[in-house]
């Protein structure tokens, strides 16, 4: 007698419109920024820097965002509040293919800012600690590597049509493609929780009562979080994690330096992207088994490729290895750290207490990236990633001291 199948779980839906959220959303307006960077600065008669100020308006925005959005996520439908800003960014978009003045991108650009605090931050990290009881890391690993398969998928389009049609024409297709697909998919097929569906979360009915308690969507609220050190050290832990992603953005130059062309200097960096999108996988499997272990491996890679970059003048398959283990480290960014949060705090209040984390991220890649322009300009390249090694340790150890303090303030 053969045996009925089970109907797949509602839970699959909510992993695939997180990865249209990050894969179409995320991939066109944060991964896909940087070839309207030339174009636009030239037709406007503007400093490409000045221009360039509009993803810094992103940024502050997100990051004075994300406490309120993680309150809103909590007290409202991230259903709608995720749909809403879905049609934000796209409305933006399609708006910026209008401008005639500088200003009005920097405006444009707090107003994307606002949209990401919800989608790129804490849509699939929420979504997915609320729909999910096992394979939470794996699932989070596909969403989050669903943003640089985003940027690689489009960026070429975008460049196609910017050849083409103009710059113009490629921000409102953009927008567009926001608007007329993935919006209308939000709203149709995305869900807050499970009980929307009349369901348990996946994976619930397999729990053991031990796996229960470890991740039990009581957990503790944002008020107690903040009282626990373990709170402070990943805060630290997000910081550091992105501040010293940031070194990935020196590569290509330093690649140069080493005597490689700029075309083995931009194999480097998509070595980096190549370890980014398998590690967040990767990262994301060995969490459900071992937060850890998780914690090991993201420092590991990031510190062993760090090391091959030091000795790159062996030869490029040393530079090549070298970036692509570094791309895990890039990876724990959007991997390890909700992880970590919804480890130590549980899901309870969860994206309260992500958004509160989620500004450590977003200040470590503001203030880093010029913090190792600088370190490198009056020291060098060799010191620069030696420093970056070092506080990679420190990161590996503030990670483990706050899963130990969780664990042991939930016993």
């Amino acid at each position: 007698m053969k045996k009925a199948c089970r109907p797949i779980h509602y839970g699959y839906v909510i992993v695939g419109c997180c990865c249209l959220i990050m894969g179409i959303v995320v991939g066109l307006v944060m991964s896909c920024a940087g070839i309207f960077y030339g174009p636009v600065s030239t037709d406007l008669h503007v400093e490409t820097a000045s221009f360039g100020l509009y993803m810094s308006f992103n940024f502050l925005a997100a990051s004075l965002m994300l406490s309120v959005a993680g309150k809103m996520m909590e007290r409202f439908s991230a259903h709608w509040l995720l749909t809403c800003s879905a049609a934000l960014a796209g409305l933006t978009l399609v708006a910026m293919s209008t401008f005639r003045h500088v200003a009005l991108f920097w405006a444009a650009g707090a107003l994307l800012g606002v949209s990401m605090s919800f989608l790129m931050y804490l849509s699939f990290p929420t979504m997915i600690h609320r729909w999910f009881s096992r394979r939470v890391g794996f699932f989070i690993g596909v969403c989050s590597a669903a943003s640089g398969i985003g940027g690689i998928v489009f960026n070429p389009l975008g460049s196609w049509l910017i050849v083409h049609h103009g710059w113009r024409a490629a921000y409102c297709t953009f927008g567009l493609i926001i608007l007329l697909i993935v919006t209308p998919l939000l709203a149709i097929f995305l869900r807050n929780r499970p009980e929307d569906k009349n369901l348990q979360p996946y994976g619930w009915e397999q729990q053991t009562s031990q796996e229960a308690k470890s991740v039990t969507p009581q957990g503790i609220s944002a008020s107690q979080a903040i009282r626990m050190p373990a709170f402070y050290t990943l805060f630290c832990f997000a910081f550091l994690i992105m501040a010293i992603s940031t070194l990935n953005l020196f590569i290509p130059k330093y690649v140069c330096s080493l005597g490689f062309t700029p075309m083995e200097a931009s194999l480097a960096a998509s070595s980096v992207m190549a370890g980014v999108t398998v590690g967040k996988i990767a990262l994301g499997h060995i969490n459900d088994h071992s937060n850890t272990w998780g914690i090991i491996a993201t420092t590991s890679g990031g510190f062993l490729g760090l090391l091959l970059l030091l000795i790159g003048r062996t030869g490029l398959v040393t530079v090549i290895l070298g970036a692509f283990l570094f791309g895990w480290e890039y990876a724990g960014t959007t991997v390890q750290t909700p992880i970590l949060v919804r480890t130590v705090f549980g899901g309870r209040h969860y994206a309260e207490i992500y958004s509160r984390i989620s500004m450590a991220l977003a200040a470590g890649g503001a203030i880093s990236a010029g913090a190792w322009g600088f370190l490198e300009l009056h020291t060098s390249y060799s010191f620069t990633l030696v420093t970056g090694m070092a506080l990679l340790l420190i990161m590996a150890l503030l990670g483990i001291y706050s899963l130990r303090s969780g664990r042991h303030h939930a016993a």
